[in-house]
């Protein structure tokens, strides 16, 4: 089993332990002491810091994922022997983990296609991801070179990736850009949160589209893509993502997750080189929400 690393600066003991859901960390210290676990085809200690675009080679047979294929209504925006643009409903987890095993955009996938990519074996052709309540547009990859060809794409910042949200209270500037690193949350490890220990470089910028009595529609265009970034990001600038669940003290308005969209996606095609942009609706659900502001 291979992983490349996208995001640098962490233990690879913890990034493994995360990356992993069902093997436990005082197992994977074994691993890599026993050099079970390479990082470039060389062995280090469970210290070792990652850096992005490195390949973590596990010699493992255990860690064989049974991913049961499942029948899914997959929204399949576009298709070709490299690549799947899916268009991700609410509420569906993007891949197994935490004792999750089934109903997952990658149990959908794998019924859908047999070529996906293996770099990692848990998360098969899953080269990017959002929140299970985060709608909205994910590349696939389809083989291995796609998937290195696409990562590096994010990594570099090349990737066209704007997001709509609707957020608590009115934004006065017409634009902004939000530079503030993101690390793991101090206090909750669940959560996220903008800090100088342990974070990395996070950076959004946002545009109003609309303004309501007490809250704001706007488009968001993402440089860095750390886990949670825009609902972390709103949060801090007093302007939580409407119906967040996690992030933010306002009231939930309903149960259906936070009114968060990833609209347009564009990337460079592994294959022809051509850049080729996607884009898609609010989904009903951010829909009738939004309504209710409208209103």
């Amino acid at each position: 089993m291979n992983l490349v690393v996208q995001n640098s600066g962490e233990r690879l003991d913890f990034y493994l332990s995360k990356e992993i859901e069902n093997i436990s960390r005082s197992k994977i210290i074994k691993l890599i002491k026993d050099k079970n676990i390479l990082v470039n085809d060389k062995p280090v200690k469970p210290g070792y810091i990652i850096k992005e675009n490195d390949i973590i080679e596990i010699d493992y047979e255990e860690e064989s994922n049974d991913i049961k294929p499942e029948k899914m209504d997959l929204n399949i925006v576009y298709e070709d022997d490299e690549v799947i643009v899916v268009n991700k409903a609410n509420g569906v987890v993007v891949h197994p983990g935490n004792g999750n095993n089934h109903g997952t955009l990658v149990n959908g996938l794998v019924y859908h296609s047999n070529n996906l990519s293996n770099f990692n074996e848990f998360r098969p052709g899953i080269v990017h991801r959002i929140d299970a309540y985060t709608t909205g547009l994910l590349m696939v990859a389809k083989n291995n070179y796609a998937h290195e060809f696409l990562a590096n794409q994010l990594a570099n910042k090349t990737t066209t990736r704007v997001y709509i949200a609707l957020v608590w209270g009115v934004i006065n500037n017409d634009t902004g850009t939000i530079d503030a690193p993101i690390g793991r949350d101090l206090k909750d490890r669940k959560k996220m949160s903008v800090t100088d220990i342990n974070a990395k470089e996070a950076i959004t910028h946002f545009k109003v589209l609309e303004r309501y009595k007490n809250a704001t529609l706007i488009e968001l265009k993402l440089e860095t893509g750390r886990t949670h970034q825009i609902r972390v990001h709103m949060n801090y600038i007093n302007h939580p993502v409407v119906n967040d669940p996690v992030y933010g003290k306002h009231k939930l308005i309903d149960d259906s997750g936070q009114c968060l969209h990833a609209k347009t996606l564009g990337f460079v095609h592994p294959k022809t080189k051509e850049y080729i942009e996607f884009s898609s609706e609010l989904p009903e659900t951010f829909t009738n929400i939004l309504n209710k502001f409208k209103n």
